[in-house]
């Protein structure tokens, strides 16, 4: 809840009139508690989760040959209710693991000092804190996710379920056991634990977060993609590799960029098989047709 009463109170406390995001967030947030905008991150995640996935419903539903030469596993095809019934189990596990993190992670946010008040931070100060909260996200994520693949235990009773999708879809990106959620959400708040922030940077984070997490797993591999101007990125087929692998897996660890596998070694199995993604794409290009008798990967 912010201290002022009225937007004329809040711009003689800043000794200057507010932005127009500024006015738009006092306008919203100043009869608002902080543990009422917090909870806004789940609200946010179920909408951008439940909207942002459409369009690749749609390309997967229609199957289109304009888009099948950009699909990573083109034998594995799935029906409305199979990508509906993942939906489904998804929500249920927002509503039972991430609702009750958020009750009980509320008192470490306030008390690591995520404001509400104003003034809200400017557009670079959002961009390098949320430069940080990927790099800090992907390095702990390469570590949980590597754990869960190395201890047999983890893997059977936990990480599994994530990997019922051989060939993933936007869908299953959050689609995991609960205790998943729970380890691997543990990643994505390392960053504003470390660099604490303001709610609109903390909301916004787990929303592109989220957003990227649905990319990685629609599998397509799109050359249009904004995603492919970030420095190591690694992409829907650098994870869709890890995915088409499975429980025997080694390599693509690592949720964002590829920087922590290649430093540790746990790529090259990939490395070899995107040289044959690439051949046969290239092939299916020049033909203008899709084969799809034989996956983009294939087992070595």
């Amino acid at each position: 809840m912010l201290p002022f009463e009225s937007i004329e109170e809040a711009s003689m406390s800043l000794g200057r009139n507010l932005t127009f995001g500024e006015t738009l967030w006092f306008n919203y947030s100043a009869d608002k508690s902080d543990f009422y905008l917090y909870c806004h991150n789940t609200i946010f995640l179920i909408i951008f989760y439940s909207l942002v996935p459409l369009p690749m419903v749609m390309i997967e539903l229609l199957r289109s040959k304009k888009f099948e030469i950009y699909k990573i596993q083109p034998k594995t095809t799935l029906t409305l209710s199979e990508m509906m019934e993942c939906y489904r189990k998804v929500l249920i596990t927002f509503v039972f693991a991430v609702g009750p993190l958020q009750l009980l992670s509320y008192p470490i946010i306030e008390w690591v000092g995520i404001r509400t008040s104003l003034p809200l931070p400017s557009a670079s100060e959002v961009f390098w804190q949320l430069v940080v909260y990927f790099l800090v996200e992907d390095y702990a994520n390469y570590w949980l996710h590597r754990m869960l693949h190395h201890y047999k235990w983890g893997y059977d009773k936990i990480h599994r379920v994530h990997h019922e999708y051989v060939a993933p879809i936007s869908f299953a990106a959050p689609y995991a056991h609960w205790a998943e959620i729970i380890i691997l959400g543990l990643a994505s708040f390392l960053g504003p634990l470390l660099v604490p922030c303001h709610m609109f940077t903390f909301l916004l984070w787990f929303v592109l977060r989220q957003i990227e997490a649905i990319e990685t797993h629609s599998g397509y591999e799109f050359p249009w993609s904004p995603s492919k101007y970030i420095p190591f990125y690694g992409g829907a087929i650098y994870h869709d590799y890890h995915h088409f692998v499975g429980e025997s897996c080694h390599s693509n660890f690592a949720s964002v960029f590829t920087y922590c596998d290649y430093i540790y070694g746990t790529d090259k199995g990939y490395r070899y098989h995107k040289e044959v993604f690439e051949k046969r794409r290239e092939k299916l290009r020049m033909e203008e047709k899709v084969d799809g008798s034989a996956p983009l990967f294939k087992s070595e």
